[in-house]
């Protein structure tokens, strides 16, 4: 869910409802202190849970009963990166835009897997990774392309 979605409030008796329903789901695993949620999964691996008429996050539930409301405009953030944790001393409201900075500050390496340390990693002004080798790659084969260019250019009238 996106952060500017509009939320409908839980009614007391939803929070009841949840509070129980949500303490049955959770498996609690000493090593890590997360609270796996045991009941449906969606494909992304969030807890989901039905709520009256409709679905809802089990982490977000979870929060709402537990903690309060969901501040408006934040979304609830994983620190322990579980997706299917729902102990609230694991999730954070935060800004949509630091929870996928987040989320990305974990991956180690680029998508054409060369590793994001200090010297092959530059931080644009807008705050992305970037990644140095594939800069240069990119560079060299559009430099490969436009001689190709030049090369087919000079041939045909």
């Amino acid at each position: 869910m996106k952060a500017d979605v509009p939320r409908q409030c839980l009614t007391d008796a939803d929070r009841v409802s949840l509070r129980a329903r949500l303490q049955a789901f959770a498996i609690i695993d000493s090593a890590s202190e997360c609270w796996h949620f045991s009941g449906a999964l969606n494909n992304n691996g969030y807890g989901v849970i039905g709520v009256g008429r409709r679905v809802m996050y089990a982490h977000r539930a979870a929060y709402e009963v537990l903690v309060g409301p969901i501040p408006e405009g934040l979304t609830i953030d994983h620190l322990c990166r579980n997706r299917a944790c729902i102990n609230p001393t694991h999730l954070e409201p935060v800004t949509f835009r630091e929870n996928v900075r987040r989320a990305a500050a974990l991956k180690a390496e680029c998508p054409r897997g060369h590793a994001y340390d200090d010297a092959n990693t530059y931080v644009t002004p807008a705050g992305r990774r970037d990644c140095r080798a594939c800069g240069r790659e990119d560079k060299r084969r559009a430099k490969r392309v436009r001689n190709a260019d030049q090369q087919v250019s000079a041939v045909l009238p």
